[in-house]
């Protein structure tokens, strides 16, 4: 009896793995592939055990999904790792974890059982939740913070209690060598990752940063001696009792600037990692909103792509901060409730509010993910896999607009589609709606 029960439960593994390689060769089988971001803070109590990690990577796999990409270091500077650079993340709200849990372990190593490519994401100048006043800018090292210039006045952004996130300065050399050193150490602790991509590889917004050693590292990179910091740049208007920024007689050589501060991080990443490991996927992830990226100090166009032909804030030589080149696959966040062009044909002029950092209320194809998809693919020029990013929680109350959603990111993408994150469908039980998505020719 005994040998009959344990024949019949080894029979329904290897059913059960031969059915999983058979969904994985699917999901291949047209080229695209489909990743998974699990977020650090949303999924801190879900994914601290070995079983639950293999419960959803059973359950990605059966749907379709390719790759998964899970958030080891968080918009605090906090990590879930093992580290001598960065502070652990031993709790999120309420809820604890021991040291000695090696989750990234867990999951590469159950991950690659199932055929999954397995990425690391890690939060690079993001060192500080606003909202719980905690992470390296309000503990370890509060003069890393971001200086924000905000309706005429300097402010530390650990006072901007409104927004959560507390960048520091990605153009401090402090700064920059901090995150080489975590990055490096991560890459070499973790040598079966597949890839490491990048987040949140940008300044905060347009109004920062006007520290004294920006302004100092501006007037190096430019030889221009700015007479009035920082209004030469950027000033402030009262519109109706309203307070509105505007662009000063400077502002074009500064976003060059801030964008090569980027390219150069991004460049210094790049090498640092061929020489650790010359099979790592390099990945980014950024917003797929171009026209006003350079809000954040971001140009992840081909350094073919010349925007000074096309938009007002770019000098002739902004197209030298592309970094495009420098990735193996590219995630853009197409965060758009319009579908196609013809959605927004439909639509009245009232978009709503834009939500995201260097966003505003423009009316155009590109807000779209069809139309999105396409700019980002002539910018990209095709020397990177774009990958169409999708955001759950904008779906909210609209299931089947979802699964359009995810259905046209992979459609427009040769890349594959990425969604974010696991933690919104499994709050929704949007299971089956997702696997629509991918599943949808």
């Amino acid at each position: 009896m005994f040998v009959m029960k344990y024949a019949l439960n080894t029979m329904k593994r290897l059913f059960l793995f031969l059915a999983l390689v058979v969904i994985g060769f699917s999901a291949q089988a047209n080229g695209k592939q489909k990743y998974m971001w699990i977020d650090c803070e949303a999924n801190y109590e879900r994914m601290s055990s070995p079983d639950s990690i293999r419960y959803y990577l059973t359950k990605l796999k059966q749907i379709g999904f390719t790759d998964v990409v899970v958030d080891v270091k968080s918009i605090m500077g906090e990590v879930l790792y093992k580290s001598k650079i960065a502070p652990f993340m031993g709790e999120w709200e309420g809820h604890y974890r021991s040291e000695d849990f090696d989750m990234m372990g867990c999951f590469i190593k159950e991950g690659h059982k199932l055929g999954f490519r397995v990425h690391a994401s890690l939060n690079v100048f993001a060192g500080g939740h606003n909202f719980f006043n905690r992470g390296i800018i309000y503990k370890q090292h509060p003069e890393w913070q971001s200086l924000v210039y905000w309706e005429g006045k300097l402010m530390k952004i650990g006072d901007m209690k409104w927004n959560y996130n507390g960048m520091m300065n990605p153009a401090n050399p402090e700064v920059q060598q901090y995150q080489k050193d975590i990055l490096k150490e991560f890459a070499l602790k973790y040598k079966k990752i597949d890839g490491i991509i990048l987040d949140r590889m940008r300044f905060d917004n347009i109004t920062s940063d006007f520290s004294d050693l920006s302004r100092k590292l501006f007037e190096e990179y430019s030889g221009i001696k700015v007479e009035n910091f920082p209004d030469d740049i950027l000033y402030w208007v009262d519109n109706n009792g309203k307070k509105e920024w505007k662009t000063g007689k400077l502002f074009k050589e500064w976003s060059e600037w801030r964008a090569m501060v980027i390219k150069n991080f991004a460049q210094d990443v790049h090498n640092m990692f061929r020489k650790i490991n010359k099979n790592l996927i390099i990945g980014d992830y950024t917003g797929a909103w171009y026209p006003t990226y350079y809000h954040v100090g971001v140009n992840w166009a081909s350094k073919d792509y010349d925007p000074s032909k096309e938009y007002w804030w770019a000098t002739p030589n902004y197209k030298n901060s592309g970094y495009a080149e420098l990735l193996d696959v590219y995630m853009t966040g197409l965060y758009y409730t319009n579908v196609t062009k013809a959605d927004l044909d439909k639509i009245n002029p009232d978009l709503g509010k834009r939500t995201e950092a260097g966003m505003d209320n423009s009316r155009s194809y590109w807000y779209t993910i069809e139309g999105g998809s396409a700019l980002v693919k002539e910018i990209t020029r095709g020397v990177v896999p774009v990958v169409g990013s999708i955001y759950v929680e904008q779906y909210e109350g609209n299931e089947a607009l979802f699964t359009r959603a995810v259905a046209e990111a992979l459609r427009c993408n040769e890349g594959g589609m990425m969604l974010f994150d696991m933690s919104h469908i499994v709050k929704r039980n949007w299971w089956k709606a997702l696997e629509e998505g991918v599943r949808e020719k």
